[in-house]
């Protein structure tokens, strides 16, 4: 089993997205008319792109417009109110860039906050889950904001300030890890919580509940080898930060800037990937694949 790649599609792109619309709204950078446009329209194509790959997640997209009703208690609703407000209001501030040379502060800001709160709003969808442990704790929300903003201020050349986000980034990723790989032990979850029979003594699995694969095998249950969780750990670290901070402490040059954006990039992708494929759902044990 692996992760579908429209939900990696979803929070890499999106992340970047709504990242480099955040730089955008505060006038990082200031640029006008054409330049300002091309900037808009790379944020756009990532954080709409992005936005669509995950209607191709749901399992009746047809009904995506359901999910703005439920922003009293779901984060995937306060994501999709976010997402729109930040769009809408970035089309105006943008608007207003390419066509009249006019920077609007306030309305910028407030994109800018709403682009962020996006970005927040989908960690708390992976964040909120009790029934995932490596997701259940506040580095992921932490971590989707730090790639948000390494990300963002990268793609907006912001180099002085790309250089220490992507290091932090890099850290808070580390420990993502470290702290994660102990997060199922700590919960306390086992066969016998999964299956309610702890009352009884020590529980084995006879047999599997079914022979056939589900939809809980399919979207929940990924098992990946140490050794090659390890080594997909140290491709994602040296593509997503290693590389583009070596590219960018170097004499500037359009080539080096496009070296650092495409492998950070591809080393989000890779992450990504470790977030879904390690995500050790509980319901794992009642299947005895934890």
């Amino acid at each position: 089993m692996h992760p579908a790649p429209s939900i990696i599609l979803f929070t890499t792109l999106s992340g970047l997205g709504f990242g480099l619309l955040a730089f955008l709204g505060i006038n990082m950078p200031g640029s006008t008319g054409f330049i300002a446009f091309v900037f808009f329209a790379i944020a756009y194509v990532l954080a709409v792109g992005g936005l669509l790959f995950s209607t191709f997640h749901l399992g009746h997209p047809e009904r995506a417009l359901k999910a703005f009703s439920q922003w009293r208690s779901s984060w995937l609703s306060r994501e999709g109110i976010c997402a729109v407000a930040a769009l809408i209001v970035m089309a105006i501030y943008g608007f207003g860039r390419v066509f009249m040379d006019q920077h609007w502060g306030l309305i910028g800001g407030i994109g800018a906050v709403l682009s962020l709160a996006t970005v927040y709003t989908t960690s708390m969808i992976y964040a909120q889950l009790k029934t995932v442990p490596r997701w259940h704790m506040p580095l992921t929300s932490l971590l989707f904001m730090a790639f948000s903003l390494a990300g963002g201020a990268l793609l907006a050349g912001q180099v002085q300030i790309a250089l220490p986000l992507l290091i932090v980034a890099g850290i808070v990723q580390i420990a993502y890890w470290l702290l994660g790989d102990k997060r199922l032990a700590q919960s306390g979850s086992t066969l016998e919580s999964a299956t309610g029979l702890g009352h009884i003594g020590k529980v084995k699995a006879f047999e599997p509940p079914h022979t056939g694969t589900n939809y809980l095998m399919r979207e929940f249950i990924h098992v990946v080898g140490r050794k090659h969780a390890q080594k997909l750990r140290i491709i994602a670290l040296g593509l997503g930060f290693v590389i583009p901070v070596i590219a960018l402490l170097l004499p500037f040059g359009h080539m080096l800037a496009l070296v650092a954006v495409l492998s950070h990039v591809a080393g989000i992708f890779v992450s990504r990937w470790l977030f879904f494929a390690q995500a050790e759902h509980v319901v794992g044990l009642y299947y005895g694949k934890r």
